[in-house]
């Protein structure tokens, strides 16, 4: 089973994100995936957006775990970002979020894309985890944090 810091790559998490929308975030975020995989930002946030329409993906606590498939993506990657002021992603409990986890898996990923969402959402729904994350002082010690949980949480 992969760890979650294997999904996440070299310059894959922001400590301080500053946006003041959902769309913003979704964005720079698909922004920084395009950087990461050569791929062009407009359909890897095109079809974040999309992904949105269909159901919110707040998933309360203040996280949001925006998903897709992209076309021409070799792996399921992660990136991730503490926002400087949570925005509104719609979640069930109606908290903006300022833990934003973007998980992109190619086309024909099926059940790989199934088990990293499942375990990025187990591990966010961690009060111990989310506090971690928010006090983390910068992009190095959430790497750590995020690379670091137990294999009790191995699914």
């Amino acid at each position: 089973m992969m760890a979650l810091s294997d999904l996440i790559p070299e310059g894959g998490v922001h400590a301080d994100l500053g946006v003041s929308s959902r769309k913003q975030a979704l964005q720079m975020l698909a922004e920084q995936a395009a950087a990461i995989t050569g791929l062009k930002a407009r359909p890897i946030f095109d079809a974040v957006l999309e992904r949105e329409r269909l159901g919110s993906t707040g998933v309360g606590e203040g996280v949001a775990i925006p998903h897709a498939r992209i076309k021409g993506l070799e792996r399921v990657i992660g990136l991730f970002a503490r926002l400087r002021n949570p925005v509104d992603f719609d979640a069930i409990d109606g908290r903006p979020a300022d833990l934003v986890f973007l998980l992109l898996a190619p086309e024909d990923a099926g059940a790989e894309h199934l088990k990293a969402l499942a375990r990025v959402s187990r591990l966010l729904r961690r009060e111990d985890m989310r506090e971690r994350l928010r006090s983390a002082p910068d992009a190095d010690a959430l790497q750590a944090v995020l690379g670091g949980e137990p294999a009790s949480d191995v699914a």
